[in-house]
């Protein structure tokens, strides 16, 4: 009987406690009614203690408090976080300006650079795919435009060797081109501007990048990735989103200097190939890329309070100049040790060399002489014949 008395409880709180409970939540029974001894006071399963007196097992009946499981943890999912940008109240791109309301960092290239506040009036998808079409052009439009001055025939091209364009002008073939391809890119946006990208494989990942932002996916998605470097630094929503910010850097600055192109050569008729150290061999490019490099990785950029900009030297670049310090010290060194070997070796040598000279002299006059007085007497003997 004392055995039951014991065994029956456990399998009773054993069995409880796969029970559903209140909300879902499995709760321990709050009473055993049978011969059990008092609980410990701890959050966790009690455990029952036997107590033996006498040679007898005692039991109390205990209060069993209510112990509460942990929840499930559930998987966060790989999304884009709305809001980079929420806690600043100036533009990150004009921070004597303040932030449009739409331009919170969410987007890839999304800087907060709005002016003219065309983002609280006009569709947002719609001029981010406007742009990102505009930047892709502009990026062939730059590398197309030097080359065509660089290899084109002179006769495809104007005066002074400058590329047809709208202020440069066209001759016939030039603008039968230029019309073909545009008329081409036109037709191609029309075709393309009404397109569903939630159903394609990069579609796809892009809707559930956006799943927490919205329902478009992500602008100037064409599905076109053949060499797979999309994901070349990770396949996750980051990753693409670090790419689109590439992407959209490069097209913008396309777009900047395309217009410059076309600027500089309409101002001073003369080709942007024409004297450039981008286009022809000379040394000062390479000179800036590496004083560029240099100073990149000894000091950086630091904007304070969104709107001083200074240079900062870096922890690790402390750390390259010391370095650079010490190596130079001890080639200073090694140089002037050489230095001092090489003077005493040149002592040396000028010694020998005097001496040799000194030698060459003597034995030059001792030659002299002796030739001197072999002629002589060669003379004296034909004179006594």
């Amino acid at each position: 009987m004392k055995f039951c008395n014991l065994v029956l409880p456990v399998l009773i709180s054993s069995v409880s406690a796969f029970t559903p409970g209140y909300n879902g939540v499995a709760r321990v029974p709050t009473s055993i009614a049978s011969s059990v001894l008092e609980a410990p006071d701890v959050a966790t399963t009690p455990a029952v203690v036997i107590e033996e007196s006498a040679g007898e097992v005692t039991s109390s009946s205990a209060q069993m408090e209510e112990v509460v499981l942990p929840e499930p943890i559930v998987e966060k999912k790989d999304r884009i976080v709305a809001g980079r940008y929420n806690e600043k109240e100036e533009s990150i791109a004009l921070p004597f300006m303040k932030r449009p309301k739409n331009l919170d960092g969410t987007h890839a290239g999304d800087f907060g650079f709005d002016p003219l506040g065309l983002s609280e009036e006009w569709d947002l998808y719609t001029m981010q795919e406007s742009e990102i079409r505009h930047g892709r052009l502009a990026m062939l439009a730059v590398i197309g435009w030097p080359m065509s001055e660089l290899l084109a025939p002179s006769w495809m091209l104007q005066k002074n060797g400058c590329a047809p364009s709208v202020l440069n002008g066209f001759n016939p073939l030039s603008f039968l081109g230029v019309a073909a391809f545009f008329g081409a890119a036109g037709y191609f946006e029309y075709k393309t501007s009404l397109r569903r990208v939630d159903n394609t494989e990069i579609g796809l990942k892009h809707k559930e990048d956006m799943a927490d932002i919205w329902r478009y996916g992500v602008a100037g998605d064409y599905n076109f990735d053949p060499l797979g470097l999309y994901s070349c630094i990770g396949d996750n929503a980051a990753s693409r989103k670090g790419l689109r910010d590439v992407e959209i850097s490069h097209g913008r600055s396309a777009m900047l200097g395309i217009t410059a192109f076309a600027m500089w050569e309409y101002l001073t008729g003369h080709a942007i190939v024409e004297n450039s150290m981008f286009f022809h061999p000379n040394l000062l490019l390479p000179a800036l890329v590496l004083g560029y490099t240099a100073a990149s990785s000894v000091y950086e950029v630091d904007i304070e309070d969104n709107r001083t900009i200074k240079l900062v030297m870096t922890s690790e670049g402390e750390a390259r100049v010391e370095n650079f310090k010490m190596r130079m010290s001890g080639t200073a060194e090694s140089l002037s040790e050489d230095a001092a070997r090489a003077a005493e070796v040149s002592k040396v040598v000028y010694a020998n060399a005097v001496e040799f000279a000194k030698a060459t002299e003597e034995n030059y006059k001792k030659a002299e002489k002796a030739y001197t007085e072999y002629a002589m007497r060669n003379i004296d003997s034909k004179i006594e014949q």
